[in-house]
């Protein structure tokens, strides 16, 4: 092929690791590409993004406006900031294959004190641990309210504070700070070389849908990009976050929603894994399945209906009042 793909990114450190990977990844295949970085809306001839159900594109409407305008070819996105449902004329090229899909505690304060908080000994988890001593409450910064809500179940005598900025941002936010510790993607930080020594896995934390993997979009009528891209495709990872993606959709689930799914194929097997919380942690419904891959097509509707009988419809709308 003759053309030069032209790659849409966004110009953090991490956004351009992602868009080098799919550039590496496509030159390996003999497909030349060159990366544009697109800075802000008033950079972009702008042909607005139109969502359905008035989803907001908040991280992706840049790159999807600079596709629709044609100036570049293809974008590529952290999946779990992409809508369920993409801007119309826009479609899903590949989902590469996933990274780690953990959340990890990036810890300040002395270890022993803190381990012993948490519930967190030699490597493993208290299954059931709650932190029962008002002498020893922690301080634990993110700005995901998934993350929130779960760690309040979890430690309901905790405070949380609010962490924003990219994740070199945040990063120096938390080491300036005087919060016991931060939550940050294991992703994020392992695929820049950021994760810091002084950090563990929170095995008990279920992640945002598609947390980990990396997703290529392009214009829905450009049919040679598509077929290009489509080498990149990692079917497992395609499979497993289009049950997530597909559990958040049904239940209505946004940034606001502390929502999270995790589907795993393993021997010919999908196990998957979902619930949903009120803000305060205080409410939790939980589903899981367990079946075989070739039968898990509409796995996150089903797991998402299950919950929806349980009472999920419930939570979301106090959420959804709450921030009216």
């Amino acid at each position: 092929m003759n053309k030069v793909l032209r790659i849409g990114t966004r110009e953090s450190q991490l956004a351009v690791w992602q868009a080098t990977l799919v550039q590496e990844q496509l030159q390996q295949q003999g497909i030349a590409s060159e990366l544009v970085y697109i800075k802000s809306d008033g950079d972009v001839d702008l042909v607005t993004p139109l969502y359905e159900i008035g989803v907001q594109g908040i991280f992706t409407k840049t790159l999807d406006a600079a596709l629709l305008s044609k100036r570049i070819d293809l974008a590529v996105h952290s999946m779990k900031d992409v809508p369920t449902l993409l801007a119309k004329g826009i479609a899903q090229a590949a989902v590469l294959e996933r990274a780690s899909y953990k959340d990890i505690l990036v810890f300040t304060k002395e270890e022993t004190t803190l381990f012993n908080s948490l519930g967190y000994k030699n490597g493993e988890w208290a299954s059931m641990h709650k932190n029962g001593s008002p002498q020893t409450p922690l301080t634990i910064a993110t700005s995901s309210i998934r993350r929130k809500a779960q760690w309040l179940n979890r430690y309901p005598n905790h405070t949380l504070e609010n962490l924003r900025g990219n994740v070199n941002t945040r990063l120096r936010k938390v080491e300036a700070s005087k919060w016991h510790g931060a939550i940050f993607a294991a992703a994020g930080l392992e695929r820049i070389g950021l994760r810091p020594e002084k950090s563990i896995e929170l095995d008990w934390m279920l992640p945002a849908p598609a947390q980990g993997a990396i997703m290529v979009v392009c214009r829905e009528e450009d049919l040679l990009t598509r077929e290009c891209c489509a080498i990149l495709n990692d079917p497992a990872t395609e499979l497993c976050t289009k049950i997530e993606r597909d559990f958040l959709r049904i239940l209505l689930g946004g940034c606001a929603t502390p929502i999270s799914a995790l589907a795993e194929w393993k021997n010919g097997n999908v196990t998957f894994r979902g619930n949903i919380l009120s803000v305060d942690g205080k409410e939790k419904l939980e589903v899981s399945f367990h079946q075989p891959a070739l039968q898990s097509e509409d796995l996150g509707i089903k797991a998402a209906n299950q919950l929806l009988e349980k009472g999920a419809d419930k939570i979301v709308s106090t959420i959804r009042n709450a921030g009216a």
